[in-house]
């Protein structure tokens, strides 16, 4: 009898081309999300100083995050939402005015970037998925990770999924750490130590983000 080809569990050409390449998104400004924070902190009528016995970040470095010098990881926009207390979503991709959003592949939202604490590496790249909808508390975005030996905890209020579309992602979660690879997900709380980095040069997820 001839013996058939193994079917593969996880189709990566679908993924593929589901997601693209995030690069190809509409260009916006990598500057905005600093630009954001700041415009909410003024109308809070709070100081740098303020928000940093509020976060624990340096004044330094606020001012940094608020000048576009550091890209902000989306644990440290977490943070600072709930400083503000704001959406994160009105960070991350600006307030929505619709009861609901459709986005087509061509269609989607301007990329963002975040870099390491000291402003020198690239660590990933996001697009937001449905920055049209009011007063959501979910934010869903396409993210490509880069490898890096900047190794940025993350701990704040909210839960997380994951789920790896291209590439190995490699998820540390308190003491432990795991391999994921497409097809692979995960959900935990945010109030648990945790970090996600590429294991291969890059990698690309989707992560809904909950406050």
């Amino acid at each position: 009898m001839e013996k058939k080809d193994a079917i593969p569990h996880i189709n990566v050409d679908y993924f593929e081309d589901l997601t693209g390449n995030i690069k190809e998104g509409e260009k916006g400004d990598p500057d905005d999300v600093g630009k954001r924070i700041r415009l909410l902190r003024e109308e809070r009528g709070i100081s740098v100083e303020d928000l940093s016995h509020l976060t624990g970040f340096a004044v330094e470095r606020l001012n940094d995050i608020e000048n576009g010098v550091e890209k902000p990881q989306l644990g440290t926009v977490m943070k600072l939402s709930k400083a503000l207390d704001a959406a994160v979503g009105r960070l991350v991709s600006g307030m929505g005015s619709k009861l609901y959003s459709i986005t087509r592949k061509n269609e989607r939202k301007p990329v963002s970037r975040s870099s390491s604490a000291t402003g020198k590496q690239n660590v990933y790249s996001y697009m937001s998925l449905a920055p049209e909808v009011q007063g959501r508390h979910m934010e869903a975005l396409i993210v490509q990770l880069e490898s890096t030996p900047d190794k940025e905890i993350s701990i704040h209020n909210g839960e997380e999924f994951i789920f790896v579309l291209e590439g190995i992602v490699h998820l540390s979660l308190g003491s432990d750490t795991y391999d994921l690879e497409p097809g692979d997900s995960a959900y935990y709380l945010s109030t648990s130590s945790h970090f996600i980095t590429a294991k291969t040069e890059k990698a690309t997820i989707l992560a809904v983000l909950y406050e």
